[in-house]
């Protein structure tokens, strides 16, 4: 007697069939992905083959970003070195001529014990003359002067708290109305007008960006605009066989996000290379004034936002191009 087979050959048909769907989805994703990895080097492989004309685009890219690039990394260098500066800012205290130095000695206590005041120091009309004679180099015209014309100085170093632009003004004012004080000066004033000037040259960065960034977006459009006219014939062939915007305009984006990444590495090389020739001659100045101050390079947020912002430039001055161009190119 011979078993019935064909029951179990259906199930196995059966349940084969409807595996079957299961995996369409799966291979569909596959196929896409494996598609855009393909134009994505297929891309290199047009711009490799192009060189000349590859490096003038993305030498062009790199100067336009590496110039914000630079001068961010200068203005933050030197916001550095006026920060260190900051912290050792003092108020000096020219006391009024006739004031006895015992009110004087009496004064300095009292303001030792101010909130924000970290130290204080007396110097007397004896050693601020002493001082300037050893300074200045004029002892013989210092000794035919009937008296003593400096006043006494009271010397303040604010706490590190205090030594922010709105406390320190706030200080300033407290110790202009003391009645014994004829003038009180803040030794570090220019340290606030140069973050000032950091500040109008950071904003200047900015808006030099913007338009080297539009800059950028036209050299982009106008290379893709060129590639796509270039290879027009074969644009019309592909819609013909039934190919979609969509998959005509993806190598034209890998092409412009190419461009972006070429050209930000070049930037960051170039603003590497500025840096690494600056460094020495900074160093030389600074030990000149007895500082320990090195010039800072490109951060890992600062490379990784170069980069960035070159791909994003590529991507977008390549969209608006094709988007622009491609329409216009129908089979007639």
């Amino acid at each position: 007697m011979k078993r019935n087979t064909r029951k179990p050959r259906a199930r196995a048909v059966e349940m084969e069939t409807r595996s079957r769907p299961a995996q369409k989805p799966r291979g569909k994703i596959n196929a896409y992905f494996t598609h855009h990895l393909w134009v994505l080097v297929s891309s290199l492989g047009q711009l490799w083959r192009t060189p000349f004309s590859t490096l003038m685009t993305t030498a062009v890219i790199g100067i336009a970003l590496a110039l914000p690039a630079g001068l961010h990394v200068l203005l933050s260098n030197v916001q550095q070195l006026s920060s260190g500066w900051e912290d050792s800012a003092q108020v000096s205290l020219f006391i009024k001529q006739g004031v006895p130095e015992k009110r004087i000695q009496s004064l300095a206590e009292k303001l030792r014990d101010w909130d924000g005041v970290a130290e204080v120091r007396y110097i007397s009309r004896e050693q601020a003359l002493a001082e300037f004679r050893e300074l200045s180099g004029f002892g013989d015209a210092l000794d035919s002067l009937a008296e003593n014309p400096l006043p006494a100085v009271l010397v303040l170093r604010p706490t590190l708290t205090q030594a922010e632009p709105v406390p320190m003004e706030q200080l300033l004012e407290r110790l202009r109305r003391l009645d014994a004080v004829d003038q009180a000066q803040l030794d570090m004033e220019w340290v606030r007008r140069l973050n000032g000037i950091i500040e109008v040259g950071k904003r200047g960065a900015l808006l030099l960006g913007a338009l080297l960034a539009m800059a950028i977006l036209l050299v982009v459009g106008n290379t893709i605009r060129l590639t796509i006219y270039a290879r027009r014939e074969e644009i019309i062939i592909t819609k013909l066989i039934g190919a979609t915007n969509a998959f005509i305009r993806r190598p034209f984006l890998y092409t412009g996000f190419w461009y972006g990444l070429m050209g930000a590495i070049v930037a960051w090389l170039l603003v590497t290379v500025f840096l690494g020739l600056l460094s020495i001659p900074v160093s030389q100045l600074s030990s000149l004034y007895d500082s320990q101050f090195r010039l800072g390079g490109l951060a890992f947020i600062t490379s990784l936002s170069l980069l960035l912002s070159g791909v994003f430039l590529g991507l977008v001055g390549s969209w608006l191009a094709v988007g622009r161009h491609l329409q216009a190119i129908e089979p007639t």
